[in-house]
């Protein structure tokens, strides 16, 4: 149940997009978002792994992990928002 707790209290602008799409996509559409969201994660899940299991990547996630992903989601976010125009506003 905390899982739960936890997953809503830091997703709920998530859930705000996702319901109303879900709402209207129906029932293939949800199929199609369903097996999209598996095999990409699928996909995910085996690189991470491919990753994980080179030991020169490895090595330097290990040294490096706790700088490298806070920069690479700060720069991901700053690409969307600027591709996205949201300066611009």
């Amino acid at each position: 149940m905390e899982v739960v707790v936890l997953t809503v209290a830091k997703g709920g602008d998530n859930i705000g997009v996702y319901v109303p799409v879900f709402a209207t996509a129906g029932l293939g559409g949800v199929s199609a978002y369903v097996v999209v969201f598996l095999v990409l994660l699928a996909v995910w899940c085996c690189a991470g792994r491919f990753l994980a299991t080179r030991p020169a990547v490895a090595e330097v996630f290990s040294r490096w992990g706790d700088l490298l992903l806070p920069v690479v989601l700060i720069a991901i976010g700053l690409f969307l928002l600027i591709e996205s125009g949201a300066f611009g506003l």
